[in-house]
């Protein structure tokens, strides 16, 4: 049987997680083959782990090295730069969120994956959390009715340490705040289940990090179908990581899904019932040992399948643009004070922002 050949470009914070799926065999029909970083000692460290070839140029790694599939896992400011050049090889390629943090970035992504036939996959493996998906069929199959409102909840905790560790942590050109980064998995959730959104108006501040960007944000939103959403974020927690959470509240029941990586069945009520609801809470709920969850696995196997067997993609450059946009009108309130439509062009948000 075919076994896809992975490659990392970029060995920082992220690349742990994924270079122990990929090169632990963790993952079915795929290994880990060759990892690339502009800081030798970053690269080492995971190829001498993984018995695999090191790079500090990645043109010279995809000339080198027999490989499938390119996970890009560069500064969030760097993604498009990086995916832009890798897509001429004709390999499909993994990109971690966001995709990029300015729209004009993602559209040149997804064109230049489009003309060389590359598949391009955008990192949102808590799509494939347990309770996110069971709570994803119940809405499919109508248990909500009319959707009321949508909650989510990223009380985290990041102290200057962890920004300290690289300098583009924090800053608008290559990363932006919590919104743009931790919450971003988050604000992807809400929007995939409660349908587009009309409008969002947004607060921010810096209240205890040393940054350009925001590590506490609130976000009020409004969808086409009438509901309403709230957005709160923050690496302001102390002193450690408290929740990461998605609530669904309608006419017909109320979901929530909590734990601090919206991994474990919090609320499961609804005014119907069905002849599984009470093993629900028991059968879709699992406690990951961090903020990253169980969700990579699943998702891994899920771009095994899409390029072997040419399955759909749930989160392709169209989608992942989809929640860049939606942060981008974030942004955009924040900078304005006014509450912004999403169909819209930036003016004034400084995600992406180049001095």
């Amino acid at each position: 049987m075919r076994v896809l050949n992975f490659a990392l470009v970029g060995c920082g914070r992220i690349a742990k997680r994924h270079s122990e799926l990929l090169g632990l065999s963790q993952i079915g029909r795929a290994k880990l083959v060759a990892v690339c970083d502009l800081v030798p000692e970053k690269a080492q460290k995971i190829a001498d782990e993984f018995s695999v070839p090191q790079f500090a140029d990645m043109h010279e790694m995809m000339r080198s090295v027999n490989i499938d599939v390119v996970v890009v896992l560069t500064e969030s400011g760097k993604h498009a730069e990086h995916v832009v050049a890798l897509a001429p090889y004709g390999k499909h390629i993994v990109v971690e969120k966001p995709m990029a943090l300015t729209l004009d970035d993602a559209d040149a992504m997804i064109r230049a994956c489009d003309r060389f036939g590359a598949k391009l996959f955008v990192v949102k493996q808590n799509r494939f959390n347990v309770p996110v998906l069971k709570l994803r069929q119940a809405l499919e199959d109508g248990r909500f009715g009319k959707l009321v409102l949508g909650t989510v909840r990223v009380r985290w905790c990041r102290k200057q340490a962890y920004y300290d560790q690289d300098t583009w942590r924090g800053t608008w050109a290559l990363d932006g705040g919590v919104l743009a980064n931790q919450a971003s998995h988050h604000v992807d959730l809400l929007e995939w289940m409660m349908g587009e959104v009309e409008s969002v108006f947004a607060m921010s501040t810096t209240a205890l990090a040393n940054i350009e960007a925001e590590d506490t944000a609130v976000v009020t939103l409004r969808f086409r179908n009438g509901a309403l959403g709230v957005i709160e974020a923050t690496t302001a927690t102390r002193p450690t990581d408290l929740e990461g959470s998605l609530s669904i509240l309608g006419e017909g029941g109320t979901v929530e899904v909590g734990g601090f990586a919206v991994n474990k069945m919090k609320v499961w009520n609804f005014a119907e019932p069905n002849s599984d609801d009470d093993k629900v809470m028991v059968n879709y709920s699992v406690n990951p040992p961090n903020v990253y969850g169980f969700g990579h696995q699943a998702y891994y196997e899920h771009v095994v399948d899409c390029i072997l067997n040419d399955s759909p993609q749930l989160v392709d450059g169209l989608v992942g643009r989809k929640s860049l946009e939606l942060i981008s009108a974030i942004y955009e309130s924040v900078e304005t004070g006014r509450e912004v439509p999403l169909r819209f062009r930036a003016k004034n948000c400084r995600l992406g922002e180049k001095l």
